[in-house]
């Protein structure tokens, strides 16, 4: 056997898969752990250590695709994603790149393209961008008319929230999130009684309607999404059923045809 299946065979082993989540999920806890003062003036040593040994795991399990799957690596998006991940650990965290050690905690994202059903549910949401463009366009478009009206409308009876455009939007996106809308609605309300009206239009269309659309659009992608391994065995197992019932069926038929024609042959000779 060649040694690129071998290694290709051993990385596909579920408990190779499984040990990778492992320390993935080990070296999560251990960067946590790393924001705490009081646990780093007493293991800062061990949790440095742990952080170390994770990342050479990942690169060399990193290696290891790429040579059990050469350039076909490349072809899955998936691999450049773990690649782009472990690489950004391996920039120096010193100087101006300072800021990307605390971008380590990033490799816990390897659990999506680690675990299928995380890779599943993403995939699900890839598909789904193009219609939550859409909407997002249509909630944009819904806020701005607002705002334009908002800051006609109420920016000299509330300035601090809508004496401007951006103000405006601010306060808007606020009250679409259902952060204390209902007092900013009842500091208008004070001035202007009838400001229910354009409050409640407003979070009814933005909120109610424009919100669970994204919800709509999520659901029937994941209902689109190829099924889980698990679902594939089963419906397999049906199909297996199926085969092996209508087998059986062909084979009574076959035999109550025989017994059908042994009485016909029996009454004859009796005759």
């Amino acid at each position: 056997m060649p040694t690129r299946q071998r290694v290709r065979q051993v990385l596909e082993h579920r408990l190779a898969q499984r040990a990778i989540i492992a320390v993935i999920v080990i070296n999560a806890i251990t960067i946590g752990c790393e924001t705490s003062t009081y646990l780093m003036d007493r293991a800062g040593g061990v949790l440095h250590a742990i952080d170390r040994i994770a990342l050479g795991v990942f690169i060399a399990e990193l290696g290891a695709r790429l040579y059990a799957y050469g350039r076909a690596f490349w072809s899955d998006p998936w691999n450049w994603f773990d690649a782009i991940i472990v690489g950004i650990a391996l920039v120096p965290a010193s100087g101006p790149a300072s800021v990307l050690r605390a971008l380590r905690i990033l490799r816990a994202l390897r659990l999506v393209s680690a675990v299928p059903s995380m890779r599943r549910v993403v995939g699900a949401l890839l598909t789904a961008v193009p219609g939550m463009a859409s909407i997002i366009g249509l909630l944009v478009l819904m806020i701005y008319i607002a705002a334009v009206i908002a800051t006609k409308l109420f920016g000299d009876i509330v300035p601090e929230r809508f004496d401007a455009l951006p103000s405006s939007l601010f306060t808007l996106f606020q009250i679409m999130t259902g952060d204390d809308w209902g007092n900013v609605a009842q500091e208008v309300m004070e001035q202007k009684p009838w400001a229910w009206i354009f409050f409640i239009a407003y979070i009814l269309i933005s909120t109610f309607v424009a919100l669970n659309l994204f919800i709509a659009v999520v659901v029937n992608a994941m209902n689109d999404a190829e099924p889980s391994p698990a679902e594939t065995r089963a419906q397999q197992d049906i199909e297996a059923l199926k085969q092996d019932l209508a087998a059986m069926n062909a084979k009574l038929d076959q035999l109550l045809s025989h017994t059908t024609q042994v009485r016909v042959n029996g009454r004859s000779h009796a005759d």
